[in-house]
């Protein structure tokens, strides 16, 4: 049994993997991205669960994984900063035959092996794309997620990879060409199951002001859907053309 630090389980969780999930969101974060929707997470707290207990209440959710279409996610904050309660939690779950994904930017404290071998799909999520683009919007050093990358590619794991579009960062195409070098150089092109792009948003200020924090990234207006749509909707051709 082991113990960690969680911050809300959620039901029915319908875009965080295939299927219908229960998504597990555990608190602590070391990066502080600009568009962060979850400050909330990002100190971890004390243990508050067990890996027994989880489990328990994971189980409720089993008649609704059905033939493997649905399962479990664990989400954050970054999830790979509890690397021993993920490892026990991901074994767990594989002895009891549910489908586990792992939702991370990759910024973690190792044991990436041990934690990946019980873990399906991974949903990674892109920051930036160079050193410096991604130490301005995150405050972190990319040399980890290459780390944690090369440990994925070498296990064969799946992936769906999602990349937020910050108006005036993303939404250009120098940063889509560059976008799709970073995914097909880091990730074996054969795992990846899907790519998303997600508009960013500004849905998260409340919280921001509720928690005393300043907003980073101002008045910047919401990502366009439209523009979203069609930036994604280009570079999936020429990625898929490149291939």
């Amino acid at each position: 049994m082991v113990r960690g630090n969680v911050s809300s389980v959620e039901s029915f969780g319908l875009v965080d993997g295939p299927g219908i999930r229960a998504v597990v969101f555990l608190n602590g974060c070391r990066l502080r991205c600009k568009y962060c929707h979850n400050p909330e997470g990002w100190t971890k707290k004390e243990d508050n669960i067990d890996s027994d207990f989880l489990l328990r209440k994971l189980l409720r959710f089993k008649p609704y994984f059905r033939r493997g279409k649905g399962g479990v996610t664990f989400s954050g904050g970054e999830p790979l900063l509890q690397a021993d309660f993920l490892i026990e939690m991901c074994r767990l779950l594989k002895k009891e035959r549910i489908h586990v994904a792992l939702d991370t930017a990759g910024i973690g404290v190792g044991k990436y092996e041990e934690i990946l071998k019980n873990v399906d799909l991974i949903i990674f999520d892109v920051k930036h794309v160079d050193s410096e683009g991604y130490k301005d919007l995150t405050g972190g050093d990319i040399e980890e997620v290459f780390k944690f990358l090369e440990v994925a590619n070498r296990m064969n794991k799946k992936f769906w990879v999602r990349q937020v579009i910050v108006p005036g960062i993303m939404d250009n195409d120098e940063y889509m060409e560059r976008l799709k070098v970073f995914i097909k150089t880091n990730i074996i092109a054969s795992n990846i199951e899907k790519i998303e792009f997600l508009p960013y948003h500004t849905l998260a200020k409340s919280k921001y002001k509720e928690l005393n924090i300043d907003y980073p990234l101002g008045d910047l207006e919401p990502m366009d859907k439209e523009k979203c749509d069609e930036l994604y909707q280009k570079f999936m051709e020429d990625f898929e053309q490149s291939s």
